[in-house]
């Protein structure tokens, strides 16, 4: 493998050592962080470096760079669960719909707070597809005992608990918490 085709961050494989992460490199060799813990510094062609993941390259787009972009972010929120912030108010109650939530302080004397329902609703269920990717960022890790993730979903569950309170902000019950 050239010099030239290794990025820092990129995993690569070696005979002896196994697999690793490049750390740094300079004109003719590599570092590179093992993953038995060990750190060495190679010339990758000598040492027969092969790349230790798929790789890809995008050559000859038939689509403008904007429009692949978009597809790829588009892909992406769909399959983390995260959604567009149109596509949230979709799923607000249409009792809702241009309501505003109106927090007044106990002092008279200080003004109250309004914020539209759709920016309220829109928060609370970017708070719940931020605990969804949490929880799953939970469950594939790969330090984490078994016992410390379930003491960690004990904590998402009762932030879920917590969030029902706004069920009823829901237009349909699948999606609420």
């Amino acid at each position: 493998m050239k010099i030239e085709s290794l990025h820092i961050g990129m995993r690569v494989r070696h005979q002896q050592y196994g697999t690793g992460v490049v750390k740094a490199l300079n004109e003719l060799t590599a570092e590179i962080q093992f993953d038995g813990g060990d750190k060495h510094t190679v010339a990758p062609d000598a040492a027969g470096l092969e790349l230790a993941e798929p790789q890809t390259a995008v050559s000859g787009l038939n689509l403008p760079l904007k429009q692949f972009i978009e597809q790829t972010v588009d892909a992406a929120v769909v399959r983390l669960g995260l959604e567009k912030p149109d596509a949230v108010i979709e799923k607000l109650g249409v009792r809702w719909h241009g309501g505003r939530l109106v927090m007044h302080p106990s002092d008279p004397a200080l003004q109250a707070k309004e914020v539209p329902l759709e920016t309220f609703f829109h928060k609370i269920v970017m708070v719940r597809n931020n605990l969804r990717v949490l929880e799953q960022k939970i469950n594939g890790h790969e330090k984490l005992t078994d016992g410390e993730k379930v003491e960690m979903q004990q904590y998402i569950t009762r932030s879920y608990g917590s969030l029902t309170t706004f069920n009823v902000l829901f237009k349909e019950k699948e999606d609420q918490f």
